[in-house]
Protein backbone atom coordinates (compact mmCIF):
# COMPACT_ATOMS: atom_id res chain seq x y z
CA UNK A 1 0.00 0.00 0.00
CA UNK A 2 1.39 3.64 -0.79
CA UNK A 3 0.19 6.42 1.94
CA UNK A 4 1.25 10.01 0.96
CA UNK A 5 0.35 12.33 3.93
CA UNK A 6 0.33 16.49 2.74
CA UNK A 7 0.49 18.82 6.17
CA UNK A 8 2.13 21.97 7.28
CA UNK A 9 4.51 20.05 10.20
CA UNK A 10 5.82 16.98 8.65
CA UNK A 11 7.82 16.44 11.48
CA UNK A 12 4.48 15.40 13.41
CA UNK A 13 4.40 12.45 10.95
CA UNK A 14 7.63 11.30 12.57
CA UNK A 15 5.81 7.96 14.50
CA UNK A 16 4.18 6.27 10.96
CA UNK A 17 8.61 4.91 11.09
CA UNK A 18 8.52 3.87 14.31
CA UNK A 19 6.86 0.34 15.46
CA UNK A 20 5.41 -2.00 13.61
CA UNK A 21 4.66 0.53 10.99
CA UNK A 22 8.68 1.70 10.41
CA UNK A 23 9.01 -2.15 10.24
CA UNK A 24 6.60 -2.51 7.73
CA UNK A 25 8.37 0.63 5.76
CA UNK A 26 11.28 -1.05 5.73
CA UNK A 27 10.06 -5.07 4.64
CA UNK A 28 8.12 -2.75 1.26
CA UNK A 29 4.94 -3.61 2.74
CA UNK A 30 3.93 -0.03 3.23
CA UNK A 31 5.40 3.27 0.79
CA UNK A 32 4.88 6.07 2.99
CA UNK A 33 5.37 9.89 1.58
CA UNK A 34 5.23 12.75 3.71
CA UNK A 35 4.94 15.87 1.99
CA UNK A 36 5.23 20.08 3.60
CA UNK A 37 2.53 21.60 1.87
CA UNK A 38 4.12 24.63 1.89
CA UNK A 39 6.30 23.15 -0.76
CA UNK A 40 3.52 24.37 -2.79
CA UNK A 41 3.26 28.09 -1.88
CA UNK A 42 3.99 31.02 -4.22
CA UNK A 43 5.10 33.74 -1.47
CA UNK A 44 7.57 34.47 0.26
CA UNK A 45 5.58 34.24 3.42
CA UNK A 46 5.00 30.44 2.16
CA UNK A 47 1.23 31.84 2.99
CA UNK A 48 -1.38 28.55 3.86
CA UNK A 49 -4.08 30.20 5.03
CA UNK A 50 -7.05 33.21 4.52
CA UNK A 51 -9.57 34.95 5.90
CA UNK A 52 -13.11 33.01 6.28
CA UNK A 53 -15.44 34.54 3.83
CA UNK A 54 -18.63 35.50 5.61
CA UNK A 55 -16.66 36.61 8.62
CA UNK A 56 -16.45 35.20 11.84
CA UNK A 57 -13.32 33.72 13.77
CA UNK A 58 -10.23 31.78 13.12
CA UNK A 59 -8.19 30.97 9.62
CA UNK A 60 -9.16 28.92 6.42
CA UNK A 61 -6.32 27.05 3.91
CA UNK A 62 -6.29 28.56 1.14
CA UNK A 63 -7.26 26.06 -2.28
CA UNK A 64 -4.32 27.24 -4.59
CA UNK A 65 -1.64 25.42 -2.37
CA UNK A 66 -3.99 22.32 -1.47
CA UNK A 67 -4.83 21.60 -5.35
CA UNK A 68 -1.30 22.28 -6.52
CA UNK A 69 0.04 19.52 -3.95
CA UNK A 70 -2.81 17.29 -4.47
CA UNK A 71 -1.87 17.56 -8.34
CA UNK A 72 1.48 16.67 -7.91
CA UNK A 73 1.42 13.96 -5.25
CA UNK A 74 -1.29 12.27 -7.66
CA UNK A 75 0.84 12.81 -10.66
CA UNK A 76 3.95 11.47 -8.87
CA UNK A 77 2.16 7.91 -7.98
CA UNK A 78 1.87 4.99 -10.08
CA UNK A 79 0.14 6.03 -13.55
CA UNK A 80 -1.92 2.39 -13.20
CA UNK A 81 -3.45 2.85 -9.30
CA UNK A 82 -6.40 5.98 -8.76
CA UNK A 83 -5.42 7.80 -4.84
CA UNK A 84 -7.98 8.08 -2.67
CA UNK A 85 -8.11 11.23 -0.75
CA UNK A 86 -9.27 10.73 3.10
CA UNK A 87 -9.96 14.23 4.55
CA UNK A 88 -9.96 13.56 8.60
CA UNK A 89 -12.35 16.18 9.94
CA UNK A 90 -14.94 16.06 12.41
CA UNK A 91 -17.44 16.97 10.07
CA UNK A 92 -16.63 14.01 8.34
CA UNK A 93 -18.38 10.43 8.86
CA UNK A 94 -17.79 8.95 11.75
CA UNK A 95 -14.43 6.07 11.25
CA UNK A 96 -14.88 2.67 12.38
CA UNK A 97 -13.28 -0.71 12.40
CA UNK A 98 -15.30 -1.56 8.77
CA UNK A 99 -14.26 1.64 7.34
CA UNK A 100 -10.58 0.39 8.30
CA UNK A 101 -11.24 -3.01 6.46
CA UNK A 102 -12.52 -1.44 3.45
CA UNK A 103 -9.41 1.31 2.92
CA UNK A 104 -7.48 -1.58 3.69
CA UNK A 105 -8.41 -3.11 0.49
CA UNK A 106 -7.29 0.19 -1.06
CA UNK A 107 -3.73 0.16 -3.06
CA UNK A 108 -2.89 4.54 -2.25
CA UNK A 109 -5.00 6.90 -0.12
CA UNK A 110 -4.02 10.20 0.43
CA UNK A 111 -3.98 11.95 3.92
CA UNK A 112 -4.70 15.70 3.73
CA UNK A 113 -4.11 17.23 7.22
CA UNK A 114 -6.30 20.58 7.38
CA UNK A 115 -5.27 22.71 10.01
CA UNK A 116 -7.37 26.11 11.84
CA UNK A 117 -10.83 26.02 10.37
CA UNK A 118 -10.16 23.78 7.61
CA UNK A 119 -9.57 23.33 3.88
CA UNK A 120 -11.16 25.78 1.48
CA UNK A 121 -14.54 23.45 0.75
CA UNK A 122 -13.58 23.35 -3.22
CA UNK A 123 -10.94 21.52 -2.84
CA UNK A 124 -12.57 18.71 -2.12
CA UNK A 125 -15.44 19.58 -4.06
CA UNK A 126 -13.41 19.59 -7.25
CA UNK A 127 -11.17 16.64 -6.12
CA UNK A 128 -14.66 14.18 -5.94
CA UNK A 129 -14.14 14.92 -10.14
CA UNK A 130 -10.98 13.20 -10.56
CA UNK A 131 -10.73 10.55 -7.42
CA UNK A 132 -12.53 9.08 -4.41
CA UNK A 133 -12.93 11.44 -1.76
CA UNK A 134 -13.23 10.08 1.86
CA UNK A 135 -14.40 12.91 5.26
CA UNK A 136 -13.90 10.46 8.06
CA UNK A 137 -14.18 11.77 11.50
CA UNK A 138 -12.44 9.69 14.62
CA UNK A 139 -14.82 11.32 16.79
CA UNK A 140 -16.87 13.71 18.35
CA UNK A 141 -14.44 16.30 19.69
CA UNK A 142 -11.99 18.84 17.97
CA UNK A 143 -8.41 18.62 17.47
CA UNK A 144 -5.95 21.34 16.52
CA UNK A 145 -5.11 19.68 13.04
CA UNK A 146 -5.23 16.61 11.12
CA UNK A 147 -2.14 14.89 11.60
CA UNK A 148 -3.41 13.12 14.87
CA UNK A 149 -6.30 11.89 13.31
CA UNK A 150 -3.90 10.73 10.33
CA UNK A 151 -2.06 8.62 12.78
CA UNK A 152 -5.30 7.10 13.59
CA UNK A 153 -6.38 5.71 10.69
CA UNK A 154 -2.74 4.53 9.23
CA UNK A 155 -2.11 2.71 11.89
CA UNK A 156 -5.88 1.39 12.26
CA UNK A 157 -5.71 0.46 8.57
CA UNK A 158 -2.31 -0.60 8.21
CA UNK A 159 -2.57 -2.99 11.29
CA UNK A 160 -5.05 -5.19 8.74
CA UNK A 161 -2.54 -5.53 5.82
CA UNK A 162 -0.78 -9.04 5.60
CA UNK A 163 2.64 -8.58 6.50
CA UNK A 164 2.19 -5.66 9.33
CA UNK A 165 1.79 -7.98 13.02
CA UNK A 166 3.49 -10.62 13.45
CA UNK A 167 0.57 -13.26 13.68
CA UNK A 168 -2.03 -11.96 11.19
CA UNK A 169 -4.68 -14.13 13.67
CA UNK A 170 -4.40 -10.84 16.31
CA UNK A 171 -6.92 -9.30 14.51
CA UNK A 172 -9.45 -11.74 14.41
CA UNK A 173 -10.14 -11.01 18.25
CA UNK A 174 -9.99 -7.56 18.08
CA UNK A 175 -12.57 -5.21 19.47
CA UNK A 176 -15.78 -4.32 16.12
CA UNK A 177 -13.73 -7.26 14.49
CA UNK A 178 -15.97 -9.02 11.80
CA UNK A 179 -17.01 -12.12 12.91
CA UNK A 180 -17.56 -13.41 16.33
CA UNK A 181 -16.11 -9.73 17.56
CA UNK A 182 -18.83 -7.90 15.19
CA UNK A 183 -20.21 -5.19 17.38
CA UNK A 184 -18.61 -5.82 20.67
CA UNK A 185 -15.56 -4.40 23.53
CA UNK A 186 -13.54 -6.96 23.39
CA UNK A 187 -13.07 -8.22 26.75
CA UNK A 188 -10.09 -8.54 29.66
CA UNK A 189 -7.33 -10.25 28.31
CA UNK A 190 -4.20 -11.96 30.69
CA UNK A 191 -0.38 -13.53 30.67
CA UNK A 192 1.62 -15.21 33.27
CA UNK A 193 2.08 -15.47 36.18
CA UNK A 194 -1.53 -17.27 36.64
CA UNK A 195 -1.01 -16.65 39.80
CA UNK A 196 -0.05 -12.34 40.79
CA UNK A 197 -0.04 -11.28 44.59
CA UNK A 198 -3.33 -13.58 45.05
CA UNK A 199 -5.40 -12.15 41.74
CA UNK A 200 -5.65 -15.20 39.48
CA UNK A 201 -6.38 -15.61 35.84
CA UNK A 202 -10.23 -17.03 35.64
CA UNK A 203 -9.57 -21.26 35.34
CA UNK A 204 -11.21 -21.80 31.81
CA UNK A 205 -8.41 -19.79 30.35
CA UNK A 206 -5.90 -22.12 31.91
CA UNK A 207 -8.07 -25.40 30.59
CA UNK A 208 -6.99 -25.70 27.11
CA UNK A 209 -10.43 -26.38 26.44
CA UNK A 210 -10.85 -24.18 23.35
CA UNK A 211 -14.41 -24.24 22.77
CA UNK A 212 -15.44 -22.94 26.37
CA UNK A 213 -12.80 -20.57 25.68
CA UNK A 214 -14.72 -19.06 23.18
CA UNK A 215 -17.71 -19.16 24.99
CA UNK A 216 -16.07 -17.72 27.78
CA UNK A 217 -14.79 -14.28 25.62
CA UNK A 218 -17.34 -13.62 24.19
CA UNK A 219 -19.75 -13.61 27.26
CA UNK A 220 -17.37 -11.40 28.47
CA UNK A 221 -17.24 -9.27 25.64
CA UNK A 222 -21.44 -8.78 25.75
CA UNK A 223 -20.46 -7.86 29.17
CA UNK A 224 -18.22 -5.08 28.66
CA UNK A 225 -19.69 -3.83 26.01
CA UNK A 226 -23.56 -3.35 27.84
CA UNK A 227 -21.61 -1.63 31.16
CA UNK A 228 -19.16 0.78 28.56
CA UNK A 229 -21.13 1.10 25.02
CA UNK A 230 -24.71 0.10 25.58
CA UNK A 231 -25.62 1.94 22.29
CA UNK A 232 -23.58 -1.35 20.71
CA UNK A 233 -25.84 -3.60 22.61
CA UNK A 234 -28.71 -2.09 21.31
CA UNK A 235 -27.20 -2.24 17.44
CA UNK A 236 -26.27 -5.74 17.37
CA UNK A 237 -28.74 -7.84 14.99
CA UNK A 238 -31.00 -10.19 17.05
CA UNK A 239 -30.46 -13.17 14.26
CA UNK A 240 -26.56 -12.80 15.18
CA UNK A 241 -27.45 -13.98 18.83
CA UNK A 242 -27.17 -17.59 20.00
CA UNK A 243 -28.85 -18.97 23.14
CA UNK A 244 -26.08 -18.07 25.37
CA UNK A 245 -25.79 -14.46 24.00
CA UNK A 246 -29.54 -13.70 25.16
CA UNK A 247 -28.70 -15.72 28.51
CA UNK A 248 -26.09 -12.96 28.98
CA UNK A 249 -27.91 -10.24 27.91
CA UNK A 250 -31.05 -10.78 30.01
CA UNK A 251 -28.72 -11.70 33.12
CA UNK A 252 -27.85 -8.33 32.72
CA UNK A 253 -31.10 -6.32 31.85
CA UNK A 254 -31.99 -8.00 35.32
CA UNK A 255 -29.11 -6.98 37.12
CA UNK A 256 -29.61 -3.21 35.65
CA UNK A 257 -33.19 -3.37 36.95
CA UNK A 258 -32.35 -4.62 39.94
CA UNK A 259 -29.58 -1.61 40.67
CA UNK A 260 -32.88 0.60 39.42
CA UNK A 261 -34.77 -0.67 41.67
CA UNK A 262 -32.13 0.49 44.62
CA UNK A 263 -31.28 3.51 43.44
CA UNK A 264 -34.92 4.51 43.41
CA UNK A 265 -35.60 2.92 47.12
CA UNK A 266 -32.77 5.03 47.79
CA UNK A 267 -33.78 8.22 46.61
CA UNK A 268 -37.65 7.71 48.16
CA UNK A 269 -35.96 7.13 51.65
CA UNK A 270 -33.20 10.19 51.08
CA UNK A 271 -35.17 13.93 51.13
CA UNK A 272 -34.22 15.49 48.88
CA UNK A 273 -32.32 19.14 49.07
CA UNK A 274 -35.54 21.03 48.10
CA UNK A 275 -37.59 19.04 50.77
CA UNK A 276 -35.62 20.51 53.58
CA UNK A 277 -36.14 23.46 55.53
CA UNK A 278 -33.42 25.94 54.88
CA UNK A 279 -34.24 27.72 57.85
CA UNK A 280 -35.01 25.03 60.42
CA UNK A 281 -35.75 26.05 64.31
CA UNK A 282 -33.08 26.41 66.34
CA UNK A 283 -32.24 23.44 68.63
CA UNK A 284 -33.41 23.60 71.92
CA UNK A 285 -30.94 24.88 74.38
CA UNK A 286 -29.28 22.27 76.60
CA UNK A 287 -27.46 24.90 79.14
CA UNK A 288 -28.96 25.63 82.58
Amino acid sequence: MRIDVITIFPEYLAPLGVSLLGKARERGVLDVHIHDLRAWTADVHRTVDDTPYGGGPGMVMKPEPWWSALTAVTEAGPDTVQPTLVLPTPSGRRFTQRDAQRLAGLPWLIFACGRYEGLDARVPERARARIPVEELSIGDYVLAGGEAATLVIVEAVTRLLPGVLGNADSVTDDSFAVGAMSGLLEGPVYTKPADWDGLVVPAVLQSGNHPAIARWRRDQALRRTAANRPDLIAGLDPADLDGRDREVLAELEERDREVLAEMEEWDRETPAETDRDPNPPPSPSTSP
